[in-house]
């Protein structure tokens, strides 16, 4: 026995069944017609909007005024030195094991207008005799330091 079939007297005539695929031709287009007014129906009549994310304001930076500074590092003695350790261009540390006299290392520095700058050396004595330090900066000695003992350290700073 099977299912018999939906008859609507009347409409489809007496005794007439409705086929399946005009079901599906009516339901594929209830399916268009939704689909065509989710795109066409303005979003505010579709309930609440989602926050749409807001794009980070940019901030320029002012322009600030740079100077540069013509900066020498200087060694000067009979038996070279050790350990040689200084700040230079952009504050950066540079290291030499060992270095023969008279040394010199010379660079520019470019920095903020009014802004104090740190110049350093430090060097070891191998001895015997003098080892002099000396930091010459734009034509000007800002800094002066010799030592005589043999091994010791020590260094020229501004």
């Amino acid at each position: 026995m099977g299912v018999p079939p939906a008859i609507r007297p009347g409409r489809d005539g007496p005794g007439r069944a409705r086929s399946a695929g005009s079901v599906v031709v009516v339901l594929g287009v209830l399916a268009a017609a939704v689909a065509v007014t989710a795109f066409v129906v303005p979003r505010t009549t579709r309930g609440p909007a989602k926050d749409e994310p807001v794009a980070a304001a940019v901030v320029v930076p002012a322009a600030v005024a740079t100077t540069s500074h013509s900066v020498v590092y200087e060694l000067l003695g009979a038996h070279g030195a050790r350990d040689v350790t200084y700040a230079a261009a952009g504050s950066a540390l540079t290291q030499h094991a060992e270095v023969t006299t008279p040394w010199s290392a010379e660079f520019t520095r470019v920095g903020p207008v009014g802004r104090t700058e740190f110049y350093s050396i430090a060097a070891r004595n191998p001895g015997p005799g003098d080892l002099r330090c000396r930091i010459v900066v734009d034509g000007v000695v800002v800094a002066e330091k010799t030592v005589a003992e043999a091994g010791r350290q020590f260094s020229c700073a501004v």
